[in-house]
């Protein structure tokens, strides 16, 4: 697992990068920390390469919680961030797979699409804070892990 502590440049190497049509990474957020405290920022076309066209954040999750996610998308992008406790998301794009440890709000996942996600293992009084790329549509979903297998290993 890596942590979110771990800086975008220490990646995997190529071989375990995950996400064949956009590699997912991990960034570092910017940071502005002084006596009152810390403020992480976020901007379209700066931290992220895609506009934010939609928010939303889970909560009230428990380690026991069912998991998360278990989806991917056919073209929308995300910037993934622990906001508030901790939690494991693992990452699929049907050849390579990567889990990762979300644990500060100093740093985000950014998943590109044709990517399974699965997020589970949440720290009591987690709140994870999604950016995505576009607004909700149903028909970008992908909630069949075989269809979306058979589909993402026919990418060229």
């Amino acid at each position: 697992m890596r942590s979110a502590a771990i800086a975008e440049n220490t990646a995997e190497p190529p071989a375990r990068r995950v996400g064949r049509i956009k590699p997912c990474r991990l960034i570092r957020l910017e940071q502005h920390i002084d006596p009152r405290g810390s403020l992480s920022v976020v901007e379209s076309g700066v931290t992220v390469d895609f506009p934010v066209q939609r928010v939303y954040y889970m909560h009230g999750q428990t380690q026991s919680s069912p998991p998360r996610g278990l989806h991917a998308h056919r073209t929308l992008e995300q910037l993934v961030i622990a906001v508030h406790g901790a939690f494991s998301i693992t990452l699929d794009d049907g050849f390579q797979h990567a889990t990762y440890r979300l644990d500060e709000p100093g740093a985000g996942l950014c998943i590109g699409p044709m990517v399974w996600r699965v997020l589970k293992d949440f720290a009591p009084d987690t709140v994870a804070l999604v950016l995505a790329s576009q607004h909700y549509e149903e028909s970008d979903y992908y909630r069949d892990y075989d269809t979306f297998l058979h589909d993402a290993r026919s990418l060229t």
